[in-house]
């Protein structure tokens, strides 16, 4: 029972048995408390509940809380490796009670688990009170029989626990365990309490009352229990261990790490492979709850942890990466009890791989650098601000590796120096952003950028948030507050909005505050990073420094993510269908619909639509996961991950993947690989299908695609279906039989079309109803034959000279048509014999002029014109006659 597995399941077994509702850990990223970097103790999930403002289906809970201490407040983070109980990954194991029981039983059950469960001897034992805490001494003795002397009360905060200048607090007590006189230091509250004898196992917070104010304290209606037991700790203890780095989990993955590296565990290099076994459980934990290495807030944070693993191992001698290698016992060790670990392996491997690669590089460069700049320095001195300052911001080398590397020669960094480096360079930037204008306008957020740093994006893995308002702005100003009614944009720390960009439409949603609210209607990135949120105040006052809670509009994000993943799909099979030339040349990635933009130099047949359709659709149906991984963009595109067109992409990039493919050279592999900080669908199935709408051109070798996904689409296919439906009932039919119905009209209209047409003809040129043509007019010895055709086209005017003229060795044909706007063409036609007499282009040209016209023109023997006056058109007739006269 004393492996850590063991300790863990029996912890929850116990207070299972006891009535309690065993609750999983919650992510490293508070979801619930906007202050916090990460999650470092177990009510962190359940503030809410303890402030009232949530309610649960159980009024006790147990948990195992994941939790990291590297950041903030709680930084643990240089300490890790040269003590014996500093993480910045650790498991908290704790009980609540949410105004069920209180004191008496929560010691009870306290007692009974660590004397009777765990078998820890009640001898080395004992335990501390608030000082004011008679209750809890007098149940210390009651319950566990402990003696005076054993139960010590402390004045200080150390005792008096508070979830900030107002809420809810109490005292506490916390349990030790003696180790024995061969180890210094004393009990806590003794000068030598910083010694390693007493060690703090357990510690039992008793929430009675509200701070209302500074001054003033209340009574809680329902007292409260929040426990917190440290799993290293009593781990230690239960296998005989003075050190938390000896139990079973950190030795497997300390062997490990002496089997990769070949070090042994012992001697100088002891504290390498302790950083590194500590360093991997908070790396691994931080991926799996979707926290990446970055440049800000939490994902540099994990930088840090992980190049700091990695600096270890490139001292114990380690020439390629090797953290990496180190997860899967890692996986082995605490895989069944997080299931995410399992899940998340293959994104966590990549990316250790991936950042030591990198930082293997930066480090060997930045480490000779570093030495020909100090070449010349002795034991005492320190390197100029200016050169770390350098090596920082264009070598990408960071301060505390290079005060590390130079600290074994005794070497300092000239902080001032740096510091004052730092501070020109913002100076430099701020100016480059001066400008009148909309950009006068955009230098409000470089400023919130530089004093508040880039928001944390958290929409990759929630729809719902705890945030702190940083700014509230109006017209490019920071302004104090905003009323009821007013449009504004909001600034907050972290948020799940995703900002417009790549095509995505930004989301919209609500935030919500004490006393207000706020409708968001767009979401946009400003500068490097700052997420605006675009709103109208619809009730009380927002001021900046408050907690909201920010949710999107789930439903609306949902369409958004089905549509931009069918947009990767589409973009592949447009490429297999039409070939690889095919790029993204611009997408609109909307609620509604999709659009996006192809090179493609013709038009895309209804064949090939269809084609890119059902193969789009194949992938849909396999309901495959949606993965994604974080890599340097070279490899990303080395690998064939697609860079869209119109993206700025940093050195690392998302690389998201989907399907797989089912024939050709990508047989069994990803069907679709692109760059991508969009938000997706979790599996292709979630698109439902997809349904394209419109192909068009939109610029010379572009061509635009328009679809629609999920509902949209089956709502258009149903508004489709009802369509054929009516129109079957229509034409009497089936609709199944519609087409077949609809091309048989289409032929009886084309053939009565004809049969009119020719009726017109012969009704126009034979001068009345008797069926025979009029006689030709004998002019200047010449047959002539002059007509004003009603209800006739001028395109058919050509032929009908023609068959006029047939039946005639020798004649000229006048053939004026007068449409429903009463503009006129005319035709003049002349047989082969006379063209050497008269020309039709002539001819032509006085009827047109007689038209109001001007020219005409053609071959001698036809020729065409027009005028706007068809009014004159029998003058028109006459003009020609009295020309061949």
């Amino acid at each position: 029972m004393s492996g850590v597995n063991d300790i863990r399941s029996t912890f929850l077994d116990y207070f299972k048995t006891n009535g309690h509702e065993v609750v999983s850990s919650s992510p490293l990223v508070p979801r619930n408390d906007p202050t916090l970097m990460f999650t470092n103790a177990g009510m962190v999930q359940f503030k809410n509940v303890f402030t009232g403002l949530e309610q649960r289906p159980y009024t006790t809970a147990a948990t195992a809380q994941k939790c990291v201490r590297a950041g903030g407040k709680h930084n643990d983070l240089d300490n890790v490796g040269y003590t014996a109980r500093h993480h910045t990954f650790f498991e908290m194991l704790g009980n609540f009670s949410f105004g069920d029981y209180f004191k008496e039983r929560a010691i009870e059950l306290a007692w009974n688990l660590i004397t009777k469960e765990f078998g820890i001897d009640r001898n080395r034992l004992l335990v501390t009170v608030y000082h004011t805490d008679d209750e809890a001494h007098g149940l210390w003795k009651k319950i566990a029989g402990l003696s005076d002397d054993k139960i010590i009360r402390i004045p200080t905060s150390d005792n008096f626990w508070a979830m900030g200048d107002t809420g809810p607090c109490g005292p506490c007590s916390e349990i030790f365990y003696d180790h024995g006189d061969h180890i210094w230091g004393g009990p806590p509250g003794s000068p030598e309490e910083d010694g390693d004898r007493f060690i703090e196992i357990w510690n039992l917070v008793f929430m009675q009352y509200e701070q209302v104010t500074k001054e003033e304290r209340i009574d809680l209606p329902r007292p409260s229990i929040d426990t917190g037991m440290g799993l290293e700790r009593v781990a230690a203890l239960l296998q005989g261990k003075h050190d938390n780095y000896d139990i079973d989990l950190f030795r497997a993955l300390i062997d490990a790490s002496v089997d990769l590296t070949g070090v042994k565990a012992e001697g100088e290099r002891r504290a390498s492979h302790r950083v590194i076994a500590d360093h991997l459980r908070s790396s691994a934990f931080l991926i799996a709850d979707g926290v990446l290495p970055s440049n800000e807030g939490r994902g540099y944070v994990l930088r840090r942890i992980m190049r700091r693993a990695m600096r270890h191992a490139q001292l114990l001698g380690a020439k390629d990466p090797v953290i990496y290698k180190l997860l899967p016992v890692l996986v082995q060790q605490m895989g069944r009890a997080y299931p995410e670990l399992v899940r998340a392996e293959s994104l966590i491997s990549e990316t250790l791989k991936l950042e030591e690669t990198r930082f293997r590089k930066t480090l060997e460069r930045g480490l000779t650098l570093l030495s020909d700049a100090t070449a010349t320095l002795d034991k005492g001195d320190s390197l100029d601000g200016e050169t770390a300052f350098k090596l920082y911001d264009t070598y990408g080398f960071p301060l505390d590796l290079t005060q590390d590397a130079l600290r074994g020669r005794g070497i300092g960094v000239d902080l001032t120096g740096f510091n004052d480096a730092m501070q020109r360079q913002k100076a430099e930037a701020r100016a480059n952003w001066a400008g009148s204008g909309d950009k006068a306008q955009e230098t409000v957020w470089f400023e919130l950028k530089e004093k508040f740093g880039a928001t944390e994006f958290l929409g990759y893995s929630s729809e719902t948030a705890e945030g702190q308002v940083l700014a509230v702005v109006k017209d490019g100003k920071v302004i104090e507050q905003a009323s009821a009614g007013e449009e504004v944009q909001i600034v907050v720390n972290q948020t799940p909005f995703y900002g417009e960009s790549g095509g995505q439409m930004g989301d919209t949603g609500e935030i919500v505050g004490e006393g207000f609210s706020l409708a968001v209607n767009d979401t946009q990135k400003k500068g490097e990073g700052v997420f605006v949120h675009v709103a109208t105040v619809q009730n009380g006052v927002v001021k900046a420094g408050g907690a909201v809670q920010l949710n999107v509009d789930h439903a609306r994000r949902s369409r958004l993510r089905s549509n931009h993943s069918a947009t990767h799909l589409l973009h592949e099979a447009l490429r297999e269908v039409l070939g690889t030339h095919v790029a993204q040349k611009g997408s609109l990635v909307a609620p509604e619909r999709l659009r996006f933009d192809i090179s493609h130099p013709k038009p895309i047949s209804a064949e090939e639509l269809k084609v890119v359709e059902e193969m789009a659709n194949e992938i849909i149906i396999q309901n495959a996961p949606v993965t994604t991984r974080l890599m340097a963009v070279d490899d990303a595109i080395a690998e064939g991950a697609m860079a869209l067109f119109g993206e700025k992409y940093g050195d690392e990039v998302r690389v998201v993947s989907m399907g797989t493919a089912l024939r050709g050279e990508k047989a069994g592999k990803s069907y679709s690989t692109e760059l991508c900080g969009g938000t997706h669908v979790s599996a292709t199935g979630d698109i439902g299908l997809v349904r394209l709408v419109g192909e068009s051109a939109v610029g010379a070798g572009v061509r635009r695609i328009e679809a629609l996904t999920g509902e949209a689409a089956r709502a258009y296919l149903a508004e489709q279906d009802e369509r054929v439906k009516t129109l079957a009932s229509t034409l009497k039919v089936q609709p199944t039989d519609v087409v077949a119905r609809v091309e048989a009209l289409f032929d009886e209209r084309r053939k009565l079309e004809k049969e009119l047409a020719d009726a017109k003809r012969k009704l126009a040129m034979g001068g009345g109803t008797t069926g025979g043509a009029e006689a030709p007019k004998q002019v200047n010895g010449v047959n002539f034959i002059g007509r004003v055709l009603a209800g006739i086209d001028a395109k058919d005017l050509k032929g009908m000279a023609d068959e006029a003229k047939a039946d005639l060795a020798t004649a000229v044909v006048v053939l004026i048509a007068v449409a429903d706007d009463g503009k006129a063409s005319a035709v003049v036609s002349v047989t082969p014999d006379l063209v050497d007499r008269f020309s039709a282009v002539d001819l032509v040209r006085v009827a047109s002029a007689a038209l109001g016209g001007k020219g005409g023109g053609g071959r001698p023997d036809m020729a065409q014109a027009g005028g706007p006056d068809g009014a004159e058109a029998e003058a028109a007739i006459a003009a020609v006659e009295a020309a061949l006269a």
